[in-house]
């Protein structure tokens, strides 16, 4: 290999390399411990929803991969599991 012509290429892997451990790197690590929350959600967590709607985790439906929750006022709803952003604190039982 020529040296003009590694020195053309090396900026372009040094620059994959920045983005890797910028970007995508970071990114993966938090869709893995998204994931992971997501999989252990029980009955009686509080949550919260992408949408910003904080309620009770009253059943888990992993055959569909949904969730009822059961909100302040008593009504529930039916949501994806992937709709959840967070867990906040276990509900005292």
């Amino acid at each position: 290999m020529n040296l003009g012509s590694l020195g053309g290429i090396l900026p372009l892997i040094l620059m994959f390399v920045i983005f890797y451990f910028l970007l995508i790197r970071p990114q993966q690590k938090r869709q893995k411990q998204t994931a992971s929350m997501q999989a252990g959600i029980a009955k009686g967590d509080m949550v919260v929803t992408i949408g910003g709607l904080h309620g009770l985790v009253d059943a888990v439906n992993e055959e569909n991969n949904t969730i009822t929750l059961k909100t302040t006022d008593g009504s529930r709803m039916v949501f994806e599991k992937n709709a959840i952003r967070e867990t906040r604190a276990q509900a005292a039982k």
